[in-house]
């Protein structure tokens, strides 16, 4: 039976149709609509429609696919809505910031129609870091230890400031003094700002899948930064960098499916590794960066896996076991 997927891909879907498209998030964009295309290309019986900014139509080739172009005068949450009841299933990507992700998972699921991420609450509920450390503390997970801004005393040392429901490392900023801190108390909309200590360590994601309390590792990845006036870029990616030796991965996101048993579908959770612990720092309810890299790294399909999640289990056998490196152009997503 064939089987009709809508994929929108926030950034070059018409999500930022009425703006300039950022360049760092268009590259990053791109790639991850290019990588969940050629997923779903490589099986049989299914028929793709992809949102598309108008401005990109031509610019980005999608063989195959059927493309709906968002013109800079159209809605692109309305029109993801009206699509929605000629599909089969959905698969919005799309950051957490701002309630976008969860705004569109609860379109689809208004509509009674399969969704290939995780749902609404789990966004939700991983979308906001505060909350996230508080649930992982309840669990016993080490986390990085979080406070809001507005409510945390300046202690000597270095920290990080960040958005609390911001997607990658957009909006954060080391803080280094005194003089740092207290000028970002003092602006409007602190209330949404969380404070980290800046723990220096290896900084690691896991690409998973998740289902009911359930979780399967799929790789362990590398991110490279730059620090770039006292803010975090995001530069690179090693695919499947930790090729064997799992196990201690595989306890911390075991912990995470018990600790937020909504999640499903592919998520990706980032890490801190100091030679003491490993530091769980956020989980990213959605398509990462890295999942770009896993077909070539692992030669599994992650789109066929996920599809296999909505009526059991995933199986897969790896055809490849080899580190794959992605670069990253002026920021992250």
């Amino acid at each position: 039976m064939r089987m009709k997927v809508l994929i929108f891909e926030y950034i070059t879907g018409g999500g930022l149709n009425k703006q300039a498209l950022p360049d760092s998030l268009l590259s990053e964009g791109r790639l991850m609509l290019a990588a969940l295309v050629d997923n779903f290309s490589r099986l049989k019986q299914i028929d793709l429609v992809v949102m598309l900014d108008a401005r990109l139509v031509g610019a980005i080739e999608l063989p195959g696919v059927e493309i709906v172009s968002i013109g800079v005068l159209e809605d692109s949450h309305a029109a993801f809505e009206q699509l929605i009841p000629y599909c089969d299933a959905v698969w919005p990507i799309a950051p957490e910031s701002d309630g976008i992700l969860a705004t569109l998972c609860r379109s689809v699921a208004a509509q009674a129609k399969p969704l290939l991420t995780s749902p609404a609450d789990a966004v939700m509920q991983t979308a906001n870091k505060y909350t996230v450390y508080q649930q992982l503390n309840r669990h016993h997970i080490a986390t990085v230890p979080t406070q809001h801004l507005s409510a945390a005393q300046y202690e000597f040392g270095d920290w990080v400031v960040k958005p609390i429901d911001g997607a990658g490392c957009a909006g954060t900023r080391i803080v280094a003094d005194r003089q740092d801190f207290e000028g970002i108390r003092s602006t409007k909309g602190t209330v949404q700002l969380i404070i980290q200590p800046h723990l220096h360590g290896q900084k690691t994601s896991l690409s998973c899948l998740f289902k009911g309390g359930r979780v399967w590792l799929l790789c362990v990845n590398l991110q490279q930064f730059d620090i770039v006036n006292k803010h975090y870029k995001l530069t690179g990616i090693s695919v499947n960098h930790q090729l064997a030796d799992n196990h201690g991965y595989q306890q911390i996101i075991d912990g995470i499916a018990r600790a937020f048993p909504c999640l499903w579908g592919y998520a990706g959770v980032d890490l801190i590794e100091t030679p003491e612990q490993l530091w769980v720092l956020e989980i990213n309810p959605r398509l990462t960066t890295s999942f770009v890299g896993i077909y070539a790294a692992l030669g599994i399909n992650v789109a066929e896996q996920v599809l296999r999640l909505l009526n059991g289990e995933p199986c897969w056998r790896s055809s490849a076991n080899q580190a794959i490196s992605i670069t990253i152009g002026q920021g992250c997503l």
